[in-house]
């Protein structure tokens, strides 16, 4: 299945790569692209495809290898996982590039309250020092005077300006605001439901029905739809004997379900499910109770 791919998306995202492979003389390159925006937005989904369609190698981190019991671990990573990126270039003879995902989720200061470790810092300085020297990335304790091959850096999170501000400034990092317009999400929505037969006229109707959801939202609304088949399937095998109906079947065959029918009416009924979920996320707000008490003690 071809998915669609945002036009805004793949310029961005296709021109910072190549732009960090040639050689422009005079031209400082940043070698950092942070991606941003909404959660839910099909951030990290875009850039997997921008990289199958490119052909390009990625080796990834994710916001929770960011942290580690061992101060200098999660900067010591970043060194490793970026001379990998280069080693591949040299093997392979093909583009690579290293990708950070939720990088504020693991390097970010949301308010007075979040601390930052020795190894939030080292991190920060790291990502730091290799845009300014991305052919000279050492291991701590060695040394290879061979210059490595530039490897352009992509963040994705949802919110850049929790980082530590040296590392957002422009020349090391280029800022790309991801938010789909109607069309893409239109396009993007309609790969969701492509297996379903949902005609054109219903995912314009869908996606003006919530025009502030989320990409994901809609994933959301399509599992949905086979809640009621496992629900018979629990019922049919009995409680007791799902584990083993599903993990370790008598026959080696695992269950298999049908692809459901449903219309539009039902979509948007699950579709209105999920916002009440949602509302009710939003206004429990728990937390802010339990706090009140404990610091009323």
């Amino acid at each position: 299945m071809d998915y669609y791919i945002a036009p805004a998306f793949l310029d961005k995202l296709a021109v910072h790569i190549t732009k960090n492979f040639l050689d422009l003389p005079g031209v400082k390159v940043p070698l950092i692209l942070g991606i941003h925006g909404r959660k839910g937005e099909g951030k990290t989904f875009q850039c997997e495809l921008v990289f199958d369609r490119m052909k390009v190698e990625v080796i990834h981190i994710s916001a929770g290898e960011l942290e580690s019991p061992d101060a200098g671990d999660s900067a010591r990573l970043i060194r490793l996982r970026y001379r990998e990126a280069a080693e591949i270039i040299k093997i392979r003879g093909r583009m690579a590039v290293l990708v950070i995902n939720d990088i504020d989720a693991g390097a970010g200061r949301f308010d007075r309250g979040t601390q930052y470790t020795v190894n939030t810092q080292l991190v920060n300085a790291t990502l730091m020092n290799i845009a300014d020297n991305p052919t000279n990335v050492q291991l701590p304790g060695s040394y290879d005077s061979t210059p490595l091959p530039r490897i352009p850096i992509i963040l994705t999170g949802n919110d850049l300006s929790t980082l530590y501000a040296p590392l957002v400034r422009d020349g090391r990092m280029d800022k790309f605001y991801w938010v789909p317009t109607r069309e893409d999400k239109i396009e993007i929505v309609s790969g969701i439901f492509a297996p379903d037969n949902i005609s054109d006229r219903e995912i314009v109707d869908l996606v003006d029905r919530f025009p502030e959801q989320a990409i994901d939202f809609f994933a959301a609304i399509r599992a949905r739809i086979y809640d009621e088949q496992i629900r018979d399937f629990i019922h049919q095998v009995g409680l007791e004997r799902v584990a083993m109906a599903v993990v370790n079947p008598a026959n080696g065959i695992a269950p298999s379900f049908p692809k459901p029918y449903f219309t539009i009416s039902r979509l948007i009924e699950f579709g209105n499910l999920l916002v009440e979920e949602q509302k009710a996320v939003a206004e429990g707000r728990l937390v802010e109770e339990y706090n009140r008490v404990r610091y009323s003690q």
